[in-house]
């Protein structure tokens, strides 16, 4: 028996929290350097691949985000089990200008990352761990009054954009991401949100 299943053999319902003990970040900072590299294009330099986890996935990082009121970080877990995913959701202006000329409505959030870890990508069509994440990654931009949530997806990376379509998203604008001096091209998301 896994650690995600019932002595009964039932999968374990997932649940998503915000995170508000700064000391849970090593944890998060354990799945985000294991996800993040799946997510980068093929053709990226694992150094710079390295680098940017280096900068900006560390435990460090994630305390700052936890501990400032206009970011969230949410966690899923199956149960009370381990972390298997992370969402990190940020509240307020877009700091880049493609993107402040793509997502005109205010207020608005940011869904800056959000991964799953690879062995709990396939639970079949029940209750995968990604939908619920992503649902408690938009009821946190409500939750701060936001009419818009927006996401940068690396054009190259189908299946995220086939993820984040079925979840409700649609297509703004472009804008460019610098992966440690890389520079890479994303699209631009947007969910109307409803409160």
């Amino acid at each position: 028996m896994t650690e995600d299943r019932t002595t009964d053999g039932q999968t374990l319902p997932v649940t998503v929290t915000v995170v508000t003990d700064p000391a849970l970040a090593p944890t998060i900072a354990e799945v985000a350097a294991i996800t993040f590299p799946l997510a980068c294009p093929p053709n990226s330099d694992p150094a710079n691949v390295s680098a940017f986890i280096e900068a900006n996935l560390r435990s460090p990082n994630f305390v700052r985000h936890i501990d400032n009121p206009t970011s969230d970080v949410l966690v899923a877990r199956r149960g009370d089990g381990p972390v298997i995913g992370y969402a990190l959701v940020h509240h307020g202006e877009p700091a880049d200008d493609d993107v402040r000329t793509a997502v005109t409505e205010r207020p608005v959030s940011e869904v800056s990352k959000m991964y799953v870890l690879p062995d709990h990508h396939a639970y079949g069509r029940a209750d995968p761990p990604s939908h619920a994440l992503m649902s408690g990654a938009l009821d946190a931009a409500r939750g701060h009054g936001s009419v818009l949530a927006w996401l940068g997806v690396n054009e190259e990376n189908e299946r995220a954009q086939r993820f984040y379509v079925k979840m409700g998203f649609v297509r703004a604008g472009t804008k460019t991401f610098s992966l440690n001096g890389s520079i890479e091209h994303d699209l631009i998301l947007v969910h109307r949100l409803t409160h």
